[in-house]
């Protein structure tokens, strides 16, 4: 099993941020003095907390590239959660020894980076409390630690299924853990019915990764592994049971956070420069925004058009929503076969890739993303994502999942599925999950040294970027500056806009279901299914919806601020690369280095 050298590794990295530059004065040498001694103590630091954070997490060790405790569980447990607050705060103590302000640049802003992360775990046990009422925590694990390891194929097989064995020998631990911690008087009823249902899709999650592959084991591992099976399956149907019984009928939580929690761990979760009622604000005006252009689109592709509804200058709402909705039936008509969408999405990936290289929009990855068939448990959700290793299984492929349509849907599915992912929209995935979106980014990105920054890589860095991409590619011009691909982009583009509204609606302004809807399927012009889940979506989750939207305006606004700096010698190129070249940290301190701003 591959081992990860995680202090050598930091301190190399550590070593390629510092300042190289020899001194001039005796005065620069103190100084420069002073910075290397902080940042030797930072680099001390990093180690501690990566190794601190690998030990108490050894699923999401997994997941990043560190193997040394595949064989391990999380402890869920009081005992275990009051360990890990203990952890957090004693990290926490130890960077504010550390003067930060004699840091060089690029540890100032892992600094900032990690003090965040720490508060924000010191928060969540101790405020927030998700392990006393949230049990997807513990389903989410149970799964999580099974497919992480099989998965990627970071090790040879008979290696991951004994580590697999291990885990499933303790899986039993987890339910435990939600037994004794949850108190059904805090768990929201939407949160127990939705993990009631989900309970035995471990065991699926064995049935496809598992059992197919217990001969590849020795006679005596195999027996251990069948054992194991047996005491899980067991175990499962107890939860099951307790989920039932106990759970369900007395879950009497209420799944908005509310205002004050809200706001924390918004800040938290996004380390953004904008506020919830800046991110409301700018939100709603992008709204209003967006329909209109969408609106003066289709008074261009429905000039003239047999039919066509009433387009008048000054629309009433009424006739802008008509206008739009008629608009985006000539690109709903525009569909892949229901034995194409994977083929299509391969060509697209194809065009966006070569668009990229004909317009030097930025620099491509010098090797390529594989094309797969999404695993069949994943399917009939989303037609397309990305997956990228952990940031520490250096070596491993970046895949572009595309998914087939489910055989046993109906006509009626089909249709529905393929006019929200009409043609056009299966560019916009292939250029939002490909290139130059996620996989690109993970690409540069994965090129900076700091191993502390790759393993806290900012969500809102990644999701932002693929969603300006969306609009840089059509700025530029893709598919021959197509209407249609337009409207299409825009609509795409009102999904994000109101995700981040319905997460400020639903758990601060305490907004009904029908409220959640109108937003979603009349001003976001979403199919009903679509809004139906993403509904049941922010009652189970909050602060993360938030992500794509406040992401991708905070590249805007950083790309026009190094524009307004540069002029006439602005370079898109030149723009994209270095913005990637920073390992996808909030976008705010990669706007404060590209602008030689104070790291804050």
């Amino acid at each position: 099993m591959r081992k990860h050298l995680l202090a050598a590794a930091l301190l190399a990295s550590l070593a390629g941020c510092q300042n190289s530059d020899a001194p001039s004065s005796p005065s620069a040498t103190t100084e420069q003095a002073g910075q290397s001694q902080a940042d030797a103590q930072f680099a001390e630091l990093s180690k501690k907390a990566l190794d601190t954070w690998m030990q108490l997490s050894p699923v999401s060790a997994t997941q990043i590239g560190d193997h040394r405790y595949d064989a391990e569980l999380d402890d869920l447990s009081a005992a275990g959660q009051q360990k890990g607050l203990e952890a957090s705060k004693a990290l926490l103590a130890e960077l504010d020894r550390i003067d930060t302000g004699k840091l060089g640049r690029e540890n100032q802003v892992d600094a900032a980076i990690l003090r965040n992360q720490l508060q924000s775990d010191i928060w969540g046990n101790e405020t927030l409390q998700s392990w006393q009422w949230d049990p997807q925590v513990y389903t989410g694990l149970a799964g999580s630690a099974i497919y992480g390891l099989m998965a990627r194929e970071f090790a040879p097989l008979p290696e991951r299924l004994k580590s697999a064995t291990a885990r499933i020998e303790k899986i039993p631990q987890i339910f435990a853990a939600a037994r004794a911690n949850l108190d059904p008087a805090r768990v929201p009823k939407i949160h127990a019915e939705t993990v009631a249902k989900q309970n035995r899709g471990i065991l699926s999650l064995v049935e496809t990764f598992i059992v197919p592959n217990i001969g590849q084991l020795e006679a005596a591992d195999q027996e251990r592994l069948k054992a194991a099976i047996a005491t899980l399956t067991t175990a499962v149907e107890e939860q099951q049971t307790w989920l039932d019984k106990t759970l369900v009928p007395n879950a009497k939580g209420e799944f908005r956070i509310g205002a004050e929690k809200y706001d924390q761990k918004l800040k938290f979760s996004l380390n953004s420069s904008l506020s919830r009622a800046e991110i409301g604000e700018r939100a709603r005006a992008e709204l209003t925004r967006v329909r209109k252009d969408m609106y003066g689109i289709a008074q261009v592709v429905l000039k003239d058009k047999p039919g066509a509804p009433e387009m008048p200058a000054d629309p009433t709402d009424e006739q802008q929503q008509k206008a739009i909705e008629a608009a985006l039936e000539l690109a709903y008509a525009d569909k892949p076969a229901r034995d194409k969408v994977v083929d299509d999405a391969k060509a697209a990936l194809d065009q966006s890739t070569e668009f990229v290289r004909k317009h030097d929009l930025m620099t491509l990855p010098d090797a390529p993303v594989d094309i797969i068939l999404m695993p069949e448990f994943q399917r009939g959700v989303a037609v397309a994502y990305c997956d990228s290793p952990g940031p520490l299984d250096k070596n491993l492929k970046t895949f572009y999942a595309v998914s087939p349509i489910p055989e046993d849907w109906n006509d009626k599915q089909v249709d529905s599925f393929l006019r929200e992912y009409n043609s056009r929209m299966i560019h916009l995935l292939s250029i939002h999950e490909g290139t130059p979106g996620h996989y690109l980014e993970g690409w540069h990105s994965g090129k900076f040294p700091s191993t502390l920054r790759a393993v806290l890589r900012s969500g809102l860095f990644a999701e932002g970027w693929a969603v300006y991409t969306e609009r840089m590619m059509q700025e530029q011009g893709y598919l021959d500056s197509d209407p249609l691909f337009h409207l299409v982009q825009l609509k795409f583009y009102l999904r994000t806009i109101a995700n981040a509204i319905l997460d400020q609606g639903v758990h601060v302004d305490n907004w009904s279901r029908e409220q959640a809807m109108q937003l979603m399927t009349h001003d976001a012009f979403q199919q009903e299914s679509e809004a139906a889940g993403k509904w049941v979506r922010a009652q189970l989750t909050s602060a993360q919806l938030p992500t794509y939207f406040v992401g991708a305006q905070e590249h805007f606004d950083t790309r026009k601020a190094v524009q307004d700096k540069l002029g006439a010698d602005f370079k898109l190129k030149a723009y994209h690369d270095q913005i990637l070249s920073y390992g996808a940290p909030p976008v705010r301190f990669a706007r404060q280095l590209m602008l030689d701003q104070p790291i804050e």
